[in-house]
């Protein structure tokens, strides 16, 4: 079986690895910038950590209400909206004075970003034929990598040309563009399979959350978010208070765990393909991947004891390299087992609940690293993703129904 997807469905799809890269450069610019940023602005971690949360509060609500929106606005029109809110929301970071100003910036950053992964998911899905599906999930989501390893160098280049405020202006006026060419793209998109009406979200949500299959979704995402979340906003700031690494050497070196987490995104994807295609049934592959994935992760405990900053980057870069196993076979499962009408709102609902965790473990990490080091959170994260996949693998298989039941 080899089914035939038209260039417009692959050139949206390259558009969607753009949304997502820049939903990760924008919000990874704070982080790579907050040595200096904090210095600037007087305040310490446990401060940098309630402006962190803003964003994980907002990206967390907005993630389900997002999923929902783009389920029932369509993924054209509904992407665009969210992109042009949080590349406004970006620039208003240029404004800030202080801790509070940031924090709304951050706010209305994550307010808009909420709604990126489940709309490049649900592209994804609808554009493309169960056989390449894992692969234009990983691609269009693996943006989001890339973003990662763009946003390092990127914001150390542009902090010397223009200082910080000015890189949030740069990144402000890169996402509008996007949302002008996706728009003239989107007149083209694939008329999506005929769905049922979306319901209002109160009666999607409850029909989803009455299947337990969706709250072993939900469990999952809650245990291993926090380890991405850990890694997007805080591993700068380790680098430069445990490893003594300057603003230049994290731009240098900071990228790279996440160049690795952008290969392994889409390879995954691939990887899943050509089990589906060799034979296996769609679960069988996602579900070997994922356990493989899993059991990768733990050894990236050992970044806290070792000596040298390039085997802590080494470490660092196997656990990135298997969470892009882990999370691109995560979501096609979750398309694998869904009808199409209900796939943004139960990633939406999943990154809510991930964010959820992820919030509160945010505020919990600052004090952590100020009374004693990064060591203990290195420890806790290292145990979180065989636990998420304990979780998804227990119990029956129940089959799934629509979100509106």
């Amino acid at each position: 079986m080899n089914a035939r997807v038209a260039p417009i469905a692959w050139a949206l799809c390259g558009l969607l690895f753009a949304a997502t890269a820049l939903s990760f450069l924008d919000r990874q610019v704070l982080s790579v910038l907050a040595p200096r940023l904090m210095e600037d602005l007087g305040f310490d971690n446990t401060v940098y950590s309630r402006v962190v949360s803003a964003f994980v509060l907002s990206y967390t609500l907005m993630f389900a209400l997002g999923g929902w929106m783009i389920d029932r606005l369509g993924t054209v029109r509904g992407l665009a909206i969210a992109v042009g809110i949080w590349s406004l929301a970006s620039g208003a970071h240029a404004l800030a004075a202080g801790a509070l100003g940031l924090g709304i910036a951050r706010f209305f950053l994550g307010l808009g970003e909420g709604a990126c992964f489940p709309a490049a998911t649900k592209g994804a899905c609808e554009w493309f034929p169960a056989e390449k599906r894992a692969f234009a999930i990983g691609l269009a989501n693996g943006g989001s990598a890339f973003g990662a390893v763009l946003a390092p160098p990127m914001t150390a280049w542009l902090y010397g040309l223009v200082d910080w405020r000015g890189v949030f202006v740069v990144t402000a006026v890169v996402g509008l563009i996007w949302v002008a060419a996706w728009l003239a793209a989107g007149r083209f998109a694939p008329a999506p399979a005929a769905a049922a009406p979306c319901p209002p979200p109160w009666r999607a949500w409850g029909g989803l959350l009455r299947q337990p299959q969706v709250w072993r979704i939900l469990a999952a995402r809650a245990l291993f978010d926090p380890v991405f979340y850990f890694y997007m906003f805080w591993i700068p700031k380790y680098l430069s208070s445990e490893r003594g690494f300057s603003l230049e050497a994290i731009g240098d070196l900071y990228w790279i765990p996440f160049l690795v987490l952008g290969i392994s995104n889409v390879g995954s994807g691939h990887v899943s393909d050509l089990l589906v295609r060799a034979g296996w049934t769609p679960r069988r592959a996602r579900r070997t991947l994922l356990t493989a994935a899993a059991w990768l992760t733990p050894a990236s405990c050992l970044v806290a004891w070792t000596p040298s900053a390039g085997w802590a980057i080494a470490l660092m870069s196997l656990l990135t390299f298997a969470h892009g196993f882990w999370i691109c076979n995560f979501l096609a499962s979750v398309s694998d087992d869904f009808p199409a009408g209900s796939i943004a709102t139960i990633v939406g609902l999943s990154g809510t609940v991930g964010g959820s965790a992820s919030f509160l473990t945010s505020l919990a990490i600052g004090p952590v690293a100020d009374r004693w080091s990064f060591t203990p959170v290195f420890i806790v994260c290292a145990a979180l993703y065989p636990l998420a996949l304990a979780v998804l693998m227990s119990g029956r298989r129940v089959r799934a129904v629509p979100s509106g039941a």
